[in-house]
């Protein structure tokens, strides 16, 4: 298994009185793609959300390449290098294209393992940004929303990326165009959490599986490893 890159460790979180996760463990490995899966309210988006620092955990650790990171506000999360592709894309739509990057913009770590981010990076990984630079990111089709949306998470040059439904919403070919993105990201060497209600295409790109039932860590292992053993989706996951 590669360094990890990530961990959540012994996670308990509430929404009020609601207890949502109950002692989540999982780990993103250093390089490799991991596809967190559940039911609506399983409890994904709060890990991510517990991740970032928008909601504190009441136990457990949330590290970042060993240093642990929980209850930190979400900016110092930020500057630490973990960048969150929001459910719903978020744009600043009354900002340009390139405003919305802009804003983002963020200096690589010095001596980073990656090759840094910037304008000419994202426009070249996204051609039709680069044609729509000038232009409203309100007035872009929902497709574009979500590239630019992935786009002003890569301007922050992170260490991690989190990725929270990138496919909701769209068409077949702009779901293929936006994974066929997340498995170049990937093969470059970040280090990606990918939720998705689409276990398919999940398991074509992950490295490994975490699904997640009540708040609950109910399957974890490598997505070839999953495969062989001819798990059962429908009992997690509502589908077959």
């Amino acid at each position: 298994m590669a360094n990890e890159a990530l961990a959540l460790s012994g996670i308990d979180a509430y929404y009020g009185d609601s207890h949502v996760l109950h002692d989540v463990t999982w780990s993103l490995g250093e390089a490799r793609l991991l596809g967190l899966l559940g039911r609506n309210g399983a409890g994904k988006t709060t890990c991510m959300n517990v991740t970032m620092g928008v909601a504190r955990p009441r136990r457990g650790a949330v590290t970042l390449f060993g240093q642990n990171i929980a209850g930190r506000a979400p900016e110092d999360i930020a500057a630490r290098g973990i960048a969150l592709v929001p459910q719903g894309r978020r744009v600043f739509r009354s900002l340009s294209v390139h405003e919305n990057l802009l804003v983002a913009a963020r200096k690589p770590e010095a001596g980073g393992k990656h090759a840094p981010w910037g304008f000419q990076t994202v426009y070249a990984a996204f051609p039709r940004l680069k044609e729509r630079r000038h232009h409203l990111a309100g007035h872009l089709s929902g497709g574009e929303q979500q590239m630019l949306a992935i786009g002003r998470a890569l301007m922050a040059n992170p260490r991690v990326l989190l990725m929270d439904e990138p496919s909701e919403g769209l068409a077949p070919r702009i779901v293929a165009e936006v994974m066929a993105t997340i498995r170049r990201l990937k093969e470059q060497g970040l280090s990606i959490v990918l939720v998705e209600q689409n276990a398919k295409l999940v398991f074509d790109i992950a490295d490994d599986i975490v699904i997640l039932n009540s708040g609950q860590v109910a399957v974890a292992g490598t997505a070839a490893g999953l495969r062989d053993s001819g798990i059962d989706l429908h009992q997690y996951l509502g589908i077959y």
